[in-house]
């Protein structure tokens, strides 16, 4: 298993300002410093780590490239990692990070201390100095597309949750089901979700064909959103039982509002991604 390691404490969806650093020596690199949000961090195999080969700052993003940085497995609740190099030794700590939702995908603070990586392991060979941050923003695209997949499967699952028991609650001596509001509670959710999958399979085309890159930040930051209304019309269904930690959509809806955050913020695909674009589009049709 692989774990992606780009996020640091500072720097989010600023991805060209990281500090991680990888300092060459001998027959490869010595790695420092700290990453955050590197989901599956302990039990990975393999990180993909996000360093500063250029000391440079003022090179930006042009000073960044992408490391395969091996590890043991470690378990759910942490690790402290040890090697043995031409340094003295590197050491590798991960935390990991409580969250309210979305606990089945274990988020780690890692931090890294001297851990060398030999020179095979920087991606592209020496050709690939300084083009992590392309590597990356290209992985981001189809992070983008598979996190608005995630969010159709929440939806639809929200939906057959609501669907359940409204069948099954009765109020008032009948299934509240029979309700009109609830009917068309249900039936908003559905054309929601459909139309939110459709969407996803059209990107999903384009993107097949090596297209889409707006797209994709566009179903990402639609069908996210969506996916909060519809997991809280869910919850609404079920009343009072939709806030016990009993049933299911209770997990649903907060699962579904991290979507919207991660894999790219609402605001920052829209003004750093979308808008550029489309102002970009425009100006060349001029």
């Amino acid at each position: 298993m692989n774990a992606v390691a780009v996020t640091e404490p500072d720097f989010g969806s600023d991805v060209a300002g990281v500090k991680v650093t990888a300092t060459q020596t001998d027959g490869g690199w010595l790695l420092n410093g700290v990453k955050t949000w590197c989901t599956y961090g302990a039990r990975a195999d393999v990180l993909m780590v996000l360093a500063r080969t250029d000391t440079d700052r003022s090179v930006g993003h042009r000073g960044l490239s992408m490391f395969i940085v091996p590890k043991e497995r470690g378990d759910g609740h942490g690790f402290e990692l040890t090697q043995e190099n031409a340094s003295g030794g590197g050491k590798m700590e991960g935390r990991p990070i409580d969250t309210i939702g979305y606990r089945g995908m274990h988020s780690y603070e890692v931090a890294i201390e001297n851990w060398f990586v030999p020179d095979e392991n920087l991606i592209g060979g020496e050709d690939g100095k300084g083009r992590g941050f392309y590597y990356q923003m290209a992985g981001f695209e189809n992070g983008r597309l598979q996190t608005a997949a995630r969010a159709v499967g929440v939806m639809q699952s929200a939906l057959e949750q609501a669907r359940e028991y409204a069948n099954n609650r009765v109020v008032f001596g009948e299934n509240i089901a029979e309700f009109q509001l609830t009917q068309a509670k249900l039936a908003r959710m559905a054309v929601i979700i459909q139309g939110a999958r459709q969407y996803s399979f059209e990107v999903a085309r384009l993107m097949a064909k090596g297209e889409g890159v707006m797209e994709a930040s566009m179903v990402k930051a639609y069908v996210c959103k969506a996916a909060e209304w519809v997991t809280r019309e869910a919850m609404q269904i079920h009343g009072g039982m939709g806030y016990a930690e009993e049933y299911t959509v209770s997990r649903l809806f907060v699962d579904a509002r991290v979507l919207s955050i991660f894999e790219g913020a609402d605001e920052v695909l829209c003004v750093k991604v979308i808008a550029r674009q489309l102002v970009g589009r425009h100006n060349a049709d001029k």
